[in-house]
């Protein structure tokens, strides 16, 4: 199979399927972070955010590189997948994690856009 999962994970799975609450309650956590990274994310004029029903948001970059913004994040140490293929050039996933994540996400955008602004001026 293409994906295929090892055992431990299949027992994670499984504990998590038992305990029903806290799989409730996980799931609402990453909804309300979703949309809020979503609000965060909208704000900035270089990228287009798509509507998502996942735990991650697909963003076009529209100022800059794609390429290069996802290579200053990873210097950062955050991680965010590039895509260059038909139909996602220029786009980025952001997965949806913690609010602190989403927060030093947020200001390492800034800074970059910042800078993409002093450049071009």
């Amino acid at each position: 199979p293409p994906y295929s999962v090892n055992v431990a994970a299949q027992e994670a799975a499984l504990a998590s399927l038992r305990n029903r609450d806290y799989l409730s309650a996980n799931i609402e956590r990453i909804i309300r972070e979703r949309e809020r990274l979503l609000g965060l994310l909208q704000q900035f004029s270089g990228l287009k955010t798509y509507p998502s029903q996942a735990n991650f948001i697909l963003c076009r970059v529209l100022r800059g590189e794609s390429r290069n913004l996802k290579d200053n994040l990873a210097r950062q140490g955050i991680l965010v997948r590039y895509y260059d293929k038909p139909g996602l050039q220029d786009c980025i996933r952001i997965s949806v994690g913690k609010p602190e994540h989403s927060d030093a996400l947020i200001s390492a955008l800034s800074m970059y856009f910042a800078g993409l602004e002093s450049v071009s001026v």
